[in-house]
């Protein structure tokens, strides 16, 4: 659920009743802990927020202040503060009549409402959605035009019980979509007042029902689950007999090259043979036309954090299996068996076993330990279920990283993670780690000092530090050849640091000029806010220095011959393909990008007897692009089929579902007259 967003309601509706007198407290549940408040205050038709969540030692700090007119809509509103990663906030409207105005990170808007209308704000709190969903259910629709674009609506759930501190009340769910790519869902009480934001793994809720938490968590995620089923049900098309793809090139990561035009068959789960192109369909066939487009294989998306919005998204995206690198361990093995059994769509998965040491600044997944004997049941516990590997996060003890690092060697596990506080990379590789996670984590022993705290948000805003180093100084080297001689790899999530030290206000991103325009307004004005604080003199410049600086150092890796997996930490899907294309600065061609997103991600792994290239026998997990990749990398973005594990997908269906305007079109299906129409 995405807590950025507000709304504010434009238009001549019913008068709605004043916030009311006494205000409105919340807690903000994340992993099971408190990670702060939304705490609302009312004096007249006045009301003031504050709004404050920290998590892993970020988060974001909002006071809003909201003026209702005479009808119970906004008249003026202002938003002030920090966003999580440290960006400033200074957002503002107003109405007059029916002159609108408002200001936020992408400028300046106005706007003339001579009928019902909705203001998307960008950085108001998740209690903002209680104004809107009031006005909604005013509407006969339950939905409304929103400002600067797109369609507002309410979809009205379930009513459930809930107990605490004021009592028992019955609360009804509503699905609130139309801003981003899913839905957010509230809980309100017969008075149509916030309750709660519910998610899988996120809870606002009124302060004396902190109780409920758990129970509002498993019914958000079963509440998820029938979205995603449903949709599964709509676009998976699992046809129940060979389907033939003709003409078709096929991307063989060995040469790097492009095969001549073929069919690929698929039976099953399976591909089940590569036939000349003139081969003669068998009976009962299904052929789809390939329109001499390419097939790449699956590509891994080694740095995930799998939601179910994620997972169905990420296969649009012609990612077929992902690494998650830590999640709520039941909730990501729920999602996992509800894909493996075709409940909902998603890749495969590789489990990476989140453990974290505990400190006020702890990130609230897997496990939190506070000593090294709970750290190694941790890595046991992993073990026993088949986890991949461990991931060790920031507020971890580093004296006992040996003895993890031990105990998952001994279990056949790998080890990866981020430099602890007050440790250095190279501590960390010396200690056996087999990865290290992010440019940033890998970079920062050069540019700070033993006792600065990298628990923060300093371990991103050191970074501008980054500009002045010697990258051929005895430090750098030291490191870089400790990764050539133990044989480690790194996970560099590339694009996570162009968004941090790149992104400004206002401008179109540079990692999303080519899918900005299809995405649903709020997700495009989100794109456009910085996420760094830049406003300090010279803080422009420096970020942008260490974006290259960074860049420099991932070239020095790759030409080292360091194995860099490819990974993003920002949800994949469109986001993955821009971080294969930064790879291109650092020196690695399109069809070596490929190979690396395909084939030797699956070696690594140790998948690629069954995934990583298109062969007979193997796991029909690939997609479709009209053009050929291998020559533009860009051309992975125009994805007009996906199979995973023999099921098609088309994203010119699904892409309407979360309000994204497909790229390309789906290829010409021909079902046989013996053939059962296909199964959703």
């Amino acid at each position: 659920m995405k807590h950025r967003l507000a709304f504010a309601v434009l238009c001549a509706l019913a008068p709605l009743a004043a916030i009311a007198a006494d205000g409105a407290r919340y807690t903000a549940i994340f992993g099971g802990k408190n990670v702060g408040h939304v705490f609302v205050t009312t004096e007249g038709d006045t009301s003031t927020v504050d709004y404050d969540i920290k998590n892993n030692g970020r988060g974001p700090t909002i006071v809003e202040t909201l003026t209702l007119d005479e009808s119970g809509l906004p008249r003026a509103w202002t938003i002030k503060g920090t966003t999580t990663f440290g960006s400033k906030v200074d957002e503002t409207f107003e109405r007059s009549g029916a002159d609108a105005s408002w200001v936020d990170s992408t400028g300046k808007g106005t706007a003339r409402v001579d009928a019902p209308a909705v203001y998307v704000a960008q950085s108001a709190s998740p209690w903002s959605d209680e104004v809107y969903a009031r006005a909604l259910l005013k509407r006969p629709d339950l939905g409304m035009p929103a400002l600067p674009g797109g369609t507002l609506r309410l979809e009205k759930g379930a009513t459930i019980d809930v107990d605490g501190a004021g009592g028992k009340l019955q609360v009804t769910r509503y699905d609130l979509s139309g801003i981003d790519t899913q839905p957010e869902t509230m809980l309100l009480d017969a008075n149509d007042r916030l309750f709660a934001a519910v998610s899988p793994s996120f809870i606002l809720v009124r302060e004396g029902y902190e109780a409920e938490e758990v129970r509002l968590r498993k019914l958000a995620a079963d509440w998820t689950t029938e979205r995603y089923a449903t949709i599964q049900r709509e676009i998976a098309h699992a046809y129940g007999a060979p389907v033939r793809i003709r003409n078709v090139r096929v991307f063989d990561p060995v040469t790097g090259a492009l095969g001549e035009p073929v069919a690929v068959l698929v039976n099953g789960r399976e591909i089940a043979a590569i036939e000349p192109l003139d081969s003669p369909a068998t009976p009962g066939e299904v052929t789809i036309d390939g329109a001499g487009g390419t097939l790449v294989a699956g590509m891994f998306e080694m740095h995930a954090h799998l939601g179910q919005n994620s997972a169905l998204l990420n296969l649009l995206a012609g990612i077929t299996t992902v690494r998650d690198m830590g999640n709520d361990n039941a909730v990501l093995d729920a999602l996992v068996q509800r894909i493996e059994k075709g409940e909902t769509a998603g890749p495969h998965v590789v489990r990476s076993g989140f453990i974290e040491g505990k400190s006020p600044f702890s990130a609230n997944n897997g496990f939190v330990v506070d000593s090294q004997d709970k750290a190694i049941d941790a890595v046991r516990w992993y073990g026993a279920r088949g986890y991949w590997q461990i991931k060790v996060y920031n507020s971890m003890n580093p004296a006992w990283v040996p003895a993890i690092v031990a105990e998952a060697h001994k279990l056949g596990m790998r080890v990866t993670g981020h430099v602890p506080a007050f440790a250095t990379v190279d501590q960390m590789i010396e200690a056996g780690y087999d990865e290290t996670t992010h440019i940033n984590q890998f970079a920062l022993g050069w540019v700070i000092g033993p006792g600065e705290d990298t628990r923060t948000l300093f371990r991103l805003t050191a970074l501008k530090r980054l500009p002045a180093l010697d990258l051929d100084s005895a430090k750098v080297q030291h490191t870089i050849d400790l990764m050539v001689k133990g044989k480690k790899a790194i996970d560099p999530t590339l694009g996570i640091h162009e968004m941090l030290l790149l992104n400004r206000d206002g401008q179109v991103p540079p990692g999303a000029v080519d899918y900005l325009d299809h995405l649903p307004v709020g997700a495009r004005r989100d794109a456009m806010k910085q996420l760094a604080d830049t406003s300090a003199p010279g803080d422009d410049a420096a970020y942008r220095g260490a974006f290259d600086k960074l860049i420099d150092v991932v070239r020095r890796l790759h030409d080292r011959g360091v194995f860099i997996v490819f990974g993003t930490d920002t949800g994949g899907s469109f986001t993955y393909h821009r971080e294969l294309e930064l790879y291109q600065k650092a020196g690695m061609t399109a069809p070596e990008i490929l190979k690396r997103a395909t084939l030797d991600s699956a070696r690594y792994l140790g998948r690629d007897q069954r995934t990583g290239s298109i062969a007979k026998g193997k796991l029909a997990d690939f997609f479709l692009v009209p053009g050929d990749p291998t020559r533009d990398l860009k051309a992975i973005k125009k994805i007009a089929m996906v199979v995973k594990d023999g099921t098609f997908y088309y994203p010119s269906e699904a892409y309407p579902k979360f309000g994204i305007v497909p790229f390309v079109p789906a290829p010409k299906v021909t079902l046989p007259s013996t053939t059962p129409p296909a199964t959703k």
